[in-house]
């Protein structure tokens, strides 16, 4: 079965965590929107009054003729068919908690330059903007990195999970990444104190189908339309 995939053409975004995962199950899929006429058929499909499984938002997939959205659902789906996640029913369910925690955290991110609305732009919340990121840097960033280093540490120190790569893995190595990308004078700070989730890190980036990934045009540059942006005044 060859997925579709459905999440904005332009950004890395949440649908991030789901490319990765397909990568690395080296399962075959199409990215719809980045396609001729994609982004057309995306919202086709959305606003269809044939689709029982109507997603709220991208990113959703379709798999067969079933359709699966949010992000931390279709990791669910994909891990128990792919190997990327424990065979065992607590297992799979603590694989699904870590990432139900790595939601939280993204929304948080995506809060810092947009405190008061999506709906307006960054520019017309920067001093907001400034207030909640200060907060995020010296609280919530060392909140959960520090509990994600904890959960590597009590599992041995080279995956969350068991004694292999599970999908919370791939989605630790894109939080680090997008967290340097915005925030590189903080994350200088927090990463002496999360030597466990900084080799786990550069350990997925080693894993051959995922070094492909990062080297080729699949991958989407980190920019500031997606959820890890680079703005210097949020950076301290």
């Amino acid at each position: 079965m060859r997925y579709e995939l459905y999440y904005w053409p332009s950004i890395q975004g949440r649908g991030e965590y789901v490319r990765l995962a397909l990568e690395e199950a080296g399962a075959p899929y199409t990215d719809v929107a980045r396609r001729s006429a994609g982004m057309a058929a995306m919202m086709r499909l959305m606003e269809s009054g044939r689709v029982r499984q109507l997603p709220f938002a991208p990113p959703f997939l379709k798999a067969g003729k079933q359709i699966i959205a949010q992000t931390a659902n279709i990791l669910l789906y994909l891990g128990s068919r792919h190997g990327l996640a424990p065979a065992g029913e607590a297992g799979r369910l603590w694989a699904h908690q870590l990432q139900l925690t790595v939601t939280d955290f993204v929304a948080e991110v995506h809060d810092t330059h947009h405190p008061i609305a999506t709906d307006l732009y960054y520019e017309d919340q920067r001093r907001e903007a400034r207030q909640r990121a200060k907060h995020f840097r010296q609280s919530r960033i060392p909140k959960y990195l520090g509990y994600f280093e904890e959960v590597l540490e009590r599992n041995g120190g080279r995956y969350l999970i068991g004694g292999r790569l599970t999908y919370p893995d791939l989605s630790m190595f894109q939080l680090v990444e997008g967290l340097r990308y915005a925030f590189p004078k903080a994350m200088k700070r927090v990463e002496k104190k999360t030597p466990l989730l900084v080799a786990l890190r550069d350990r997925v980036a080693e894993r051959p189908r995922i070094a492909a990934y990062l080297a080729s045009g699949r991958r989407i540059p980190f920019n500031e339309d997606g959820i890890f942006r680079r703005y210097p005044a949020l950076d301290g």
